[in-house]
């Protein structure tokens, strides 16, 4: 068994490492959006295929946390710790996935579609990235008074998602032409409130490591 002094220190850069991941998956999203609005179909396949490199990532973070659990035999709180880092790792895993889908997206537009990415994808995006600094702070520090504030910046990107599929459904209405182009646009603010979705089950297992009960934020 290692000890107590050698354990905080694993624990530390597993943090690290768990936090580097999800900004990793944050450059991922940022991209995926701009390769939409800029049509730069190099660039979506760049990301598809970067995306394999962040589940090897994830996957060395799991062996870690595995083999930390393995030398330390933790108890409670502790105990705690790792298996919310397990579970932190694989949402941020996800987010990956779905700026990888939204670069798919692109690609399914094609390089010269002619059609004018919605503007409030770009505001959503933007409400998913600051989710994720908060949850990230939160985690760093172990704040809960910091992870309750996802739960109402959630409910804002809510609210802008439906507004953002009223709109493109209105679009298909007077215009059956779209119908691609909606299909994607729909599917694309779909993926960032999914990767903002992610983020909310960051912050309940934030609140579940340090009160040991599980809250709903979403």
């Amino acid at each position: 068994m290692v000890t107590r002094e050698q354990f905080e220190t694993d624990l530390k850069k597993l943090k690290e490492d768990i936090i580097s991941l999800s900004n990793t998956s944050v450059r991922a999203l940022n991209k995926a959006v701009d390769t939409l609005y800029n049509q730069d179909l190099e660039l979506a396949r760049n990301l598809i295929d970067d995306d394999k490199a962040i589940d090897k990532q994830q996957l060395a973070i799991n062996d870690q946390t595995i083999l930390l659990i393995a030398k330390q035999q933790p108890v409670a709180t502790d105990l705690r710790r790792l298996v919310i880092a397990l579970q932190i790792t694989t949402d941020v895993e996800r987010m990956a996935d779905n700026a990888k889908n939204i670069a798919k997206s692109t690609l399914h537009l094609g390089e010269d579609h002619r059609l004018t990415v919605h503007p409030k994808i770009k505001e959503i995006r933007d409400m998913a990235v600051e989710m994720n600094t908060i949850a990230m702070k939160a985690f760093e520090y172990e704040d809960i008074s910091i992870a309750g504030k996802l739960s109402k910046m959630d409910d804002n990107v809510d609210r802008l998602y439906e507004l953002i599929i009223k709109d493109i459904l209105n679009e298909t209405a007077t215009n059956q032409e779209k119908i691609q182009y909606v299909m994607q646009m729909a599917f694309s603010a779909r993926y960032i409130e999914r990767f903002a979705d992610h983020i909310t089950n960051i912050g309940e297992n934030i609140l579940y490591l340090v009160k040991g009960k599980t809250y709903k934020l979403n």
